[in-house]
């Protein structure tokens, strides 16, 4: 088994109700996947859990932050998210420079629209997400830290999962599995196109309408 390496801003390892960041450092060696939960509010009490099941992957590293925030819920799309509640995913990303990031987001059954909605684009300037399975939704991170800090071949995906499902938990959990152990961008898009043809094309369209071509 590889070798595991664990850093926590307090010196110890969270508890079971999580009350600071903490970053956690699996294997070694290239890709490097980062993936990060509970980014604000409440949203660590359906995403942290996730993460911290998690085992070292068969190759490469895998790097975990399962709570990056509790505070007051500021969105990701806010200019201000990043700079400030968020910096410990901007450090962590500076550092590790990886091929793969991910973000474990939850939303409320209210809100399903807002997120998915085909006028997204119009309301909130990005595409809507895709609507996966067990109401686990698939889009994009934001733009503020996909343009700035991650090249145009890297994997950059945010998962949102309705809050209180534990089906909709429990198929994130499938998913992030998979992706722990994912190599590439292009490798990701190959799988997801076997299971759900639709979102992937989706994905890929809305990615090169805002970024560019792949």
């Amino acid at each position: 088994m590889d070798e595991k390496r664990e850093a926590f801003s307090d010196g110890n390892p969270p508890a079971a109700t999580p009350a600071k960041v903490g970053i956690r450092i699996y294997g070694n060696g290239r890709p490097v996947r980062l993936l990060v939960a509970g980014l604000h509010g409440e949203e660590w009490k359906d995403t942290t859990g996730i993460l911290e099941k998690l085992k070292p992957p068969e190759t490469g590293t895998l790097a975990l932050i399962p709570l990056v925030s509790r505070e007051k819920y500021v969105s990701t799309l806010d200019p201000r998210y990043y700079p400030g509640m968020g910096k410990p995913i901007i450090e962590t990303v500076e550092k590790l420079e990886p091929e793969i990031y991910i973000e474990l987001h939850s939303y409320g059954r209210e809100n399903f629209e807002k997120l998915a909605g085909k006028d997204r684009i119009d309301r909130a300037g990005v595409p809507a997400y895709s609507i996966l399975k067990a109401r686990v939704l698939l889009g994009s991170v934001s733009p503020h830290i996909r343009r700035k800090y991650f090249p145009k071949e890297a994997l950059c995906l945010s998962f949102e999962i309705e809050k209180g499902n534990l089906a909709s938990r429990e198929f994130a959990s499938v998913m992030v599995e998979k992706i722990k152990e994912i190599g590439s961008r292009d490798e990701f898009i190959t799988c997801l196109r076997k299971e759900f043809p639709e979102q992937a094309k989706k994905a890929v369209e809305d990615y090169r309408r805002f970024y560019g071509e792949i």
